[in-house]
């Protein structure tokens, strides 16, 4: 029993309007259902979520955005776990405390591990950890705690390593989680930014953006570790908890809208939801209008 799934445009125009979009709008990024034509042009590879029909013909196998590269054409699902790649920053939550490592919640098929020999203790970074650094693992990093780090390697199960070494890889304060779909997060030449109106962001590629007041004595890479596992929030004033709460909220505006998500399009929507309250920004219809105004934006630039 063969089964074939049609798309519900006719094909004869979806294949003019696959070549017409690959050959000459390469730059528009659209959305393909399973079973779509992606491209009926023979110079193209067939990468991840396509499958062809034994000829030039390459279809779509899951629904998402065309990527390519090169020759390579390839569909990005929608909605999928991260899947991670060395280098990659991601932010996490400590599941459970082991034997010499952490695990870490990472939005992923399998929580990540962090070696205790993987991360910088106060007292140097070379030295080498022993029996009591083992015993104190709970007064860095417990569970529950939230933190910034980087794909290191991976394991032979398939389970990424993480590491922490450097004074912007620490436990996460200050500031509030806002969770979107990983494929949104665009990858940037750094994942750290600060913000015009005062309130930094962290842009994990697994999906988990953390948005923060400026973290105190860590500016520098001759910080004192110490503070890179306090508990205890900076002060806050009430102006800067509503700045943070503004800026997540138009995190989930544009994750809401399914618009790409980086740091210029965060400043253009936070500048046009000025017109309006922090919780009006939860409306739907406010939704529409900054995201809509922040894409205008974008394109006029």
């Amino acid at each position: 029993m063969n089964l074939e799934i049609l798309s519900p445009v006719s094909t004869r125009n979806k294949k003019a309007a696959t070549i017409q979009r690959m050959d000459v709008d390469e730059e528009n990024i659209h959305v393909v259902n399973p079973g779509e034509i992606v491209t009926t042009d023979q110079k193209f590879m067939r990468g991840h979520g396509t499958y062809t029909d034994g000829e030039s013909t390459v279809y779509a196998s899951v629904a998402g955005t065309v990527d390519r590269v090169n020759q390579l054409l390839s569909v990005k699902p929608l909605k999928a776990r991260y899947t991670p790649e060395i280098g990659d920053i991601v932010v996490g939550r400590i599941t459970e405390v082991s034997l010499k490592r952490w695990k870490v919640d990472v939005n992923s098929r399998q929580d990540a591990n962090l070696l205790l020999s993987s991360v910088s203790l106060p007292g140097g970074v070379q030295r080498r950890k022993n029996e009591a650094d083992e015993l104190q693992m709970r007064q860095f990093f417990s569970e529950g705690d939230m933190l910034v780090a980087e794909v290191q390697a991976f394991y032979n199960d398939g389970t990424m390593g993480l590491h922490t070494r450097g004074f912007k890889f620490c436990k996460l304060r200050n500031g509030s989680l806002v969770s979107v779909p990983a494929v949104l997060v665009q990858r940037c030449k750094s994942q750290f930014h600060s913000l015009p109106c005062g309130v930094d962001v962290i842009l994990g590629l697994n999906g988990y953006i953390w948005v923060h007041k400026k973290f105190e004595g860590m500016q520098t890479e001759d910080a004192d570790l110490t503070v890179s596992y306090s508990n205890e929030n900076d002060k806050i004033t009430e102006d800067e908890r509503q700045e943070i709460a503004r800026v997540c909220n138009c995190i989930s505006a544009l994750a809401k809208q399914y618009m790409h998500i980086n740091d210029t399009i965060i400043v253009y929507t936070y500048e046009a939801s000025l017109e309006y309250t922090v919780k009006d920004l939860l409306k739907l219809d406010v939704i529409a209008s900054i995201t809509t105004a922040a894409s205008m934006r974008m394109r006029a630039n």
